[in-house]
């Protein structure tokens, strides 16, 4: 799936980084005027994949860079990069590679 954001506007950012695996992903949770949910940030290149936890379903859109990601039963790692996306279901979880930063907006359900 494709999608591009280049500008969010109306938001309410939360100012304190969320900060994960030793600052190799660093972001900034912020909510729309419709009460969506969203965080934009960054993975940076690791020499082994991080795993992530979902409590919602989520939509991640590459902004820039690319990852390699393995969701919760797949058995295959699949690639994503600039303009791209892929989502995770709730109570979920997948493993994301990147090799280069790789700059990101989740999307919350």
């Amino acid at each position: 799936m494709s999608t591009s954001t280049a500008q969010i506007a109306h938001v309410s950012l939360n100012k304190k980084a969320n900060i994960y695996f030793d600052g190799k992903c660093i972001s900034h949770s912020f909510q729309l005027a419709d009460g969506s949910r969203k965080s934009a940030g960054v993975i940076l290149p690791t020499a082994s994949p991080l795993r992530f936890n979902t409590d919602a379903a989520e939509m991640m859109e590459g902004v820039s860079g690319s990852c390699r990601v393995k969701l919760a039963g797949a058995a295959d790692w699949q690639d994503y990069g600039e303009g791209q996306s892929f989502h995770i279901p709730a109570h979920s979880s997948f493993e994301i590679a990147c090799a280069e930063p790789y700059h990101y907006i989740c999307h919350f359900a």
